[in-house]
């Protein structure tokens, strides 16, 4: 037990002080680099191992309702435990400060490019920053591939949902809710391929774990007004706005677009951001025309490199198209509102799914048709995860696509006359450094970069 635990905290049940806890969360989200494997990680190395707060059982519980909601899961993680500590304001808190981190930096690196985006330097800053993100995704495949795909059934939902998402458009909602009716039929059937993996129980007199064994506090307990209650209040700080904007403005104008679309994404991003990107992409590519798709790619560069979700792309999304239509605005100032808005309604209703639910889920500890529907889920989503892999890849080596659309096929053919040497080799080095010699995210990044610029110098870009 962490010896600076005081006596403020000891009216939560566990003697954790909230300006304890607010130094831990700052920590957590100072150091939320790498995706939502990496941020996990630090979580459970923090929490679990270090600070025995909660118990390896109860994190992986949470763990795995987070990963069933739409929204990023390592975020979502942050708030339920938070809940778990220190009631409502304890998840805002650890759920806020998850993310502030990564509005602030995404938000500037958004003015320089904004403003500094077709300097050759910044230019090729970026060339070298999307050879390194392609080999990040790449990594995402494999790493969410060795943890997911236990047997050949997992194999096969992987494989079926890249044909039916590459191929074929299938929409990614309804790629999640068929793989999470097998999963949960598969384990109701007593299908070992669906049986959830076992799990080490360290961290058994973990402080909340005590806490939640005898008398359990009040706000764990499900309780329906409560609810309804809360359920309210976050619909109407989620929804308010949006509604507000569509009447003042109209559906014609960006910021409501920005609203309405990124409130439909918050609806649909199972599985983190990397599951959902290809579709945003598409999105705000082809049919909103915000962005050039190797934009896109420079936004998930930006979000690779800082603290926090990668679904903080969104914001620089949201950036990038009020910036390009400020209507009456001066451009910048449009872009601020723009980026803040798509944070805001992506973000508010990953409050609301924790607030609402978790008193429930806890209830459901060890229920194996939850942990089924969860595997199989997971499991579609390494499919998923390596359909945006090639579509980063075909956007990022090739200069020229082709549409395909023959039905039932629908995708993009690359011209291969139009490959792009320099960004081939660099994606390659980016992947040998991370496989091969397995460097640190943030090292491929920067080196890939330096080489970037060191590209344009020599006159090669």
């Amino acid at each position: 037990m962490d010896t600076r635990i005081v006596q403020a905290g000891a009216d939560a049940g566990h003697g954790i002080s909230f300006g304890e806890a607010f130094r831990v969360w700052l920590r957590v989200a100072c150091l939320s680099f790498g995706g939502p494997a990496g941020q996990i990680a630090v979580m459970h190395r923090i929490l679990v191992e270090e600070k025995n707060w909660i118990s390896e059982g109860r994190f992986l519980h949470a763990l795995n309702y987070c990963m069933l909601l739409p929204g990023p899961e390592a975020q979502q993680l942050a708030t339920y435990v938070g809940w778990l500590m220190h009631r409502t304001a304890g998840g805002l808190m650890a759920g806020g400060l998850f993310i502030l981190p990564g509005i602030i930096a995404i938000m500037g690196l958004s003015y320089v490019y904004a403003i500094f985006g077709n300097v050759s330097f910044v230019e090729a800053l970026f060339f070298g920053l999307k050879a390194a993100v392609l080999a990040i995704v790449v990594e995402a495949v494999v790493r969410v591939g060795k943890r997911a795909l236990k047997n050949r059934i997992m194999i096969a939902l992987a494989a079926i949902a890249f044909v039916a998402i590459f191929f074929f458009a299938v929409p990614f909602p309804i790629i999640i809710i068929a793989a999470g009716l097998i999963g949960y039929a598969g384990a109701r059937s007593g299908r070992p391929e669906f049986a959830p993996a076992g799990h080490g129980h360290g961290g058994s007199t973990a402080l909340i774990d005590s806490m939640l064994g005898e008398a359990v506090p009040e706000h764990v307990r499900p309780n329906t007004a409560r609810a309804i209650r809360t359920g309210a209040l976050w619909l109407a700080l989620w929804l308010v706005p949006v509604i507000v904007l569509l009447l003042a403005l109209g559906q014609g104008n960006v910021f409501s677009q920005i609203a309405l679309f990124f409130s439909k994404m918050s609806l649909v991003t199972f599985g983190g951001a990397y599951a959902v990107l290809a579709y945003v992409a598409q999105q705000a590519v082809e049919h909103y025309h915000w962005l050039k798709p190797h934009e896109m790619l420079d936004g998930l560069g930006m979000a690779e490199t800082t603290p926090g979700p990668l679904i903080m792309v969104l914001q620089f999304v949201g950036f990038m198209a009020a910036y390009r239509d400020p209507g009456g605005l001066s451009p910048l100032l449009a872009a601020t509102y723009g980026g803040l808005l798509a944070t805001w309604v992506t973000f508010t209703p990953c409050f609301l799914w924790i607030f609402v639910g978790a008193p429930y889920i806890e209830r459901l500890r060890g229920n194996t048709g939850l942990a089924g529907a969860l595997g199989a889920i997971t499991a579609a989503v390494v499919g998923v995860i390596l359909n945006l892999s090639i579509w980063f890849a075909l956007h990022t080596l090739f200069r020229e696509t082709v549409p395909v659309h023959a039905f039932p096929l629908d995708f993009d053919r690359p011209v291969l006359t139009s490959v792009d040497l320099p960004a081939l080799v660099l994606a390659i080095a980016a992947a040998t450094a991370i496989f091969r010699f397995k460097l640190g995210m943030l090292t491929v990044l920067a080196g890939s970069c330096a080489a970037g610029v060191a590209l344009r110098m020599a006159g090669v870009i």
